[in-house]
């Protein structure tokens, strides 16, 4: 989507590194049972790992050397340049390089560096005991939902759902600024900046202020979770959704899901990020949009709706932390998400 559509603000500049803290290994929400992993210090290394689609070493060196500029080391697993068929490797390769990064004590945070198709495939086979007792950040989105829902449903571990190393540009100098702001909000999740994101005003949207913990991702992937390991729990959360390449009766189809699996019916508020749409075949016109798609669904229901947010597989998709406080307000004047 255009980016004249869409507003950010960060409480911190975003183009100045800010100060790193030092947390305690494991913070307590206040408000929630989810735990917060350490952010990150200077030093602190990422590694890189590929659980889903292939990518090569080439297209990851932008993130690389972004991130070493941040202060980071960086620590690049062995399916990366790996190949088998679309994934990064054969399931066996792809479930032992992410079970090293999560077992490996030195590594503070994972970028998974695309999505593409393939996690489900290896969820049920890695142990999360050595990550359970130090957690860390697990960063990715798309495909990687489900790993955001998995680490949710079970063991109440926060995580990233932002941009990975595919969406780097390759020279930061001629970047757009929409990129280079998305970007940055990975650092400042990582670091433990507040943020607050915003989107404009949508005739659709209804107004409500509520507080409450984020949860979300991709709604094909949401979905197809539906009663297995990994199945999102969203009473009394904040939940954001997110899709593209969907016929527009797909998503209906997707929501009729969340609606009779009573996903919708408790939520303390509904973002709505960005749809791609395949068109609809000529003669095959569904004739509904989103917003009638979405509000059909939620008509019954109370909390805030909110359209048109930045996050989705688009450029202006930031980073959100799953798993943590927010407020929502949905108002007149637009959409504000401010963690707390």
């Amino acid at each position: 989507m255009n980016r004249k559509h869409f507003l950010s603000s960060f409480i911190a500049a975003a183009t100045v590194l800010p100060t790193f803290k030092t947390f305690a290994n494991i913070i307590e929400n206040e408000s929630s049972a989810f735990k917060i992993p350490p952010y990150l210090n200077q030093g602190d290394i990422i590694g890189i790992t590929s659980p889903a689609g292939y990518i090569t070493m080439e297209q990851i060196q932008p993130s690389v050397v972004q991130m070493q500029s941040w202060g980071f080391g960086v620590k690049v697993g062995e399916t990366i340049g790996k190949r088998d068929f679309t994934y990064g490797g054969t399931d066996e390769e792809r479930l032992t390089d992410f079970q090293q990064m999560l077992d490996d004590p030195n590594i503070k945070a994972i970028m998974c560096a695309r999505g593409g198709y393939g996690l489900v495939r290896i969820i049920d086979k890695l142990d999360f005991t050595m990550f359970r007792r130090n957690p860390k950040w697990i960063i990715g989105f798309s495909d990687i939902t489900v790993l955001h829902c998995h680490l949710a449903r079970n063991y109440e571990i926060a995580s990233i759902h932002s941009k990975m190393c595919n969406s780097f540009p390759d020279d930061w100098t001629k970047a757009e600024p929409i990129q280079i702001e998305t970007i940055l909000s990975i650092k400042n999740a990582l670091i433990g900046e507040q943020i607050a994101y915003t989107a404009p005003v949508n005739i659709n949207n209804r107004i409500g202020k509520v507080d409450g913990v984020l949860v979300g991702g991709n709604l094909s992937i949401i979905e197809t979770l539906a009663g297995s390991h990994s199945d999102l729990a969203t009473k009394d959360k904040i939940l954001f959704i997110e899709d593209t390449g969907e016929y527009l009766y797909s998503i209906d189809r997707m929501l009729w899901n969340l609606k009779r699996s009573n996903k919708l019916k408790h939520l303390k508020g509904l973002i709505v990020g960005g749809f791609k749409v395949k068109p609809d075949d000529v003669g095959e016109e569904f004739g509904k949009t989103i917003y009638d798609i979405v509000l059909e669904k939620v008509k019954e229901y109370n909390y805030p709706v909110a359209f048109d947010f930045p996050v989705g597989h688009q450029r202006n998709n930031f980073a959100l932390k799953c798993g943590i406080s927010h407020n929502l307000n949905v108002s007149g004047s637009g959409s504000i998400l401010r963690s707390l």
